[in-house]
């Protein structure tokens, strides 16, 4: 049935030579940073991320070894809360499993700018509901 809708859309709505495909501009999809690590290093690298929608949240976090094993984490939050909560969990359980692996140097990646600065020491935290993960994560 949805095989057909799409046929009967595709037939109503012939390609043409004045077809001219959808240009879209995403404002946040510019590098604000980029940093080259050399690939002699013994570090570590994780990459986590967390996301939030109308079905749930689930967090996530991926270690990779000096040699090229990933090792990934998932999780499913049972409780609703925000993305930049999501982050930090993610974060943290990325962290937890890094000293499960007894990972003495960890190259920490995310793409939550706010996380990152806020982790640095560059940016206060507003939400004071977001200061124990912070606290968690300097503790790791």
């Amino acid at each position: 049935m949805k095989a057909q809708a799409l046929v009967d859309h595709l037939d109503e709505n012939p390609v043409d030579d004045e077809y001219q495909p959808l240009s879209t501009y995403f404002p946040e999809e510019e590098v604000n940073l980029v940093e080259v690590f050399p690939e002699d290093t013994n570090a570590w690298k994780m990459f986590f991320d967390g996301a939030v929608n109308a079905k749930g949240v689930g967090i996530g976090a991926i270690l990779s070894s000096p040699t090229g094993q990933h090792y990934p984490a998932t999780s499913r939050l049972w409780y609703f809360c925000t993305n930049s909560t999501a982050e930090y969990e993610a974060c943290i359980m990325g962290m937890n499993t890094a000293v499960d692996h007894d990972v003495e140097e960890l190259l920490i990646m995310g793409d939550s700018d706010l996380i990152i600065r806020q982790a640095q020491g560059e940016w206060e935290i507003q939400d004071i509901k977001l200061i124990p993960y912070r606290q968690s994560c300097e503790r790791s």
